[in-house]
């Protein structure tokens, strides 16, 4: 009895000593995206939380007061900043833990939406009405260089919110910088055969893929959604798509514009969604890439199949 009473003695200091198990680290990120970049740095340890729900738009979501809380409760918050998520600001301001806005990081490399950047301005049937010229393109992840940048950034904060765990955060952040090697690999391969091929976009928001890649859209199709456009401004949209020949117009799930049929009737011109944000994609360490693959596969698809 005796021994087992000192062997009962030595399990109870080993466990003071040990200590109880920190808690898990909780990481919101506004938007599915950043929440994929997120789980390939946490993989096996925690997993993150998105805000938006699939499909929402990030540039308008109205926050539910279920939603302020999780803001305010989560331990780490990324969002893409307010060229983005402009219902954020305000709420973050009331948080006293970490809150990163993505497109402040330094080492990302940024684009903004130009003059030229609506393919012949001139036309006022071209003009992506949610970029304005000169403002930032913030859909900066679909740029998978910018993607490295935030994962290193997730990983280095949540090394310092869990020490215990830092190994593993840096041997997930080598592995999900590996796998992305040879993701633009097989993008580049995949992507070549129709880096000459025109197509028109109705949302102006893949620009980092496309300059990643090699491509550019030969014009952007859109209209403020509250506005139906006239006969005049149809009449020089469809005048670019004739003269495109066979082409691909793509836009955003989950709508598809009511002016798309009425555009590309009697042209061969295929309608088909590019979807940036990856709304059902599974927040698993290979989310982030599959997001990728999937836009590049897509935008391929399309074009291959004219």
């Amino acid at each position: 009895m005796p021994r087992l009473f000192a062997i009962f003695i030595a399990l109870s200091a080993s466990l003071l000593v040990v200590g109880p198990a920190q808690a898990e680290v909780t990481v919101l990120t506004s938007i599915k995206p950043l929440q994929l970049i997120a789980a390939a740095v946490q993989e096996g340890v925690g997993q993150p939380e998105v805000l938006l729900p699939p499909n929402a738009s990030p540039h308008n979501y109205a926050l539910r007061p279920s939603d302020v809380r999780r803001v305010k409760d989560a331990d780490l918050l990324y969002w893409i900043g307010p060229d983005m998520e402009g219902f954020l600001p305000r709420v973050i301001k009331t948080r006293t833990k970490p809150s990163v806005s993505v497109q402040t990081l330094p080492e990302l490399k940024l684009r903004h939406f130009a003059e030229d950047s609506h393919s012949h301005a001139e036309d006022a049937a071209e003009h992506d009405h949610d970029h304005r010229p000169g403002t930032l393109d913030a859909h900066l992840w679909l740029a998978p260089d910018n993607a490295r940048v935030i994962a290193a950034k997730m990983a280095a904060d949540l090394s310092q919110q869990d020490p215990a765990n830092a190994a593993k955060y840096q041997s997930n952040l080598k592995a999900f910088n590996q796998r992305l090697d040879a993701l633009d690999a097989r993008l580049r391969t995949r992507l070549a055969g129709i880096a000459d091929k025109p197509f028109f976009v109705f949302h102006e928001g893949y620009d980092y893929f496309e300059s990643t890649y090699g491509l550019q859209h030969a014009g952007t199709f859109s209209v403020a959604s509250e506005v139906q456009p006239g006969a005049q401004h149809v009449a020089a949209m469809r005048k670019r798509l004739q003269e495109a020949g066979k082409t691909c117009v793509f836009s955003d799930p989950p709508l598809r514009p009511r002016l798309a049929e009425t555009l590309t009737a009697g042209l061969p011109v295929k309608l088909a969604e590019l979807d940036a944000l990856g709304g059902y994609t599974e927040a698993t360490a290979q989310g982030y890439e599959q997001l990728l693959e999937k836009l590049g596969n897509d935008l391929a698809g399309c074009l291959e199949s004219l």
